[in-house]
């Protein structure tokens, strides 16, 4: 495998792993079929606690939400460390999905989903340039702002 070793590159961003999020309901964090692992949705938990709440464009800032994807992106990043072993064994981040609660009119989700895609190219280089796609929605579970999900290869 070229490249850093992701987790050398989380420890250079001053960021460490957390310990996967725990289900909030009948799911598992992260499911390998193949050379692909896929996680479930990934809220911007923090030590258990939701990290922030409400609609991006009235409640919370773009620039807010777009820390949060980060913080969701790192989240999903553990579940998948937790399915394979090591984030060295990532061959390429394939893609990202972002739901973004959205107040009516708000239509930058995309610049939100910069935080996450922007963690994810400085952990993994040119392994994190991915496909994706932003979605604004009305509400997300437990009125969280963002909510982040990978499809990843491994090897």
């Amino acid at each position: 495998m070229s490249g850093a070793d992701p987790e050398g590159r989380l420890a250079e961003l001053g960021l460490r792993l957390p310990e996967p999020a725990r289900p909030l309901a009948a799911y598992v964090p992260a499911v390998r079929t193949g050379d692909h692992v896929y996680t479930a949705g990934q809220l911007p938990m923090v030590d258990g606690e939701l990290a922030g709440t409400g609609k991006v464009g009235a409640d919370v800032t773009p620039e807010r939400a777009a820390e949060l994807a980060a913080v969701c992106a790192l989240n999903a990043l553990a579940a998948v460390k937790a399915e394979i072993g090591a984030l060295a064994r990532v061959v390429r981040v394939v893609k990202v999905t972002g739901y973004i609660a959205s107040a009516p009119g708000f239509t930058a989700q995309p610049a939100v989903l910069n935080g996450a895609s922007e963690l994810l190219g400085a952990v993994f280089g040119d392994r994190g340039r991915h496909a994706r796609s932003a979605v604004g929605v009305p509400v997300l579970p437990l009125d969280a702002p963002v909510e982040v999900e990978l499809i990843v290869e491994v090897e």
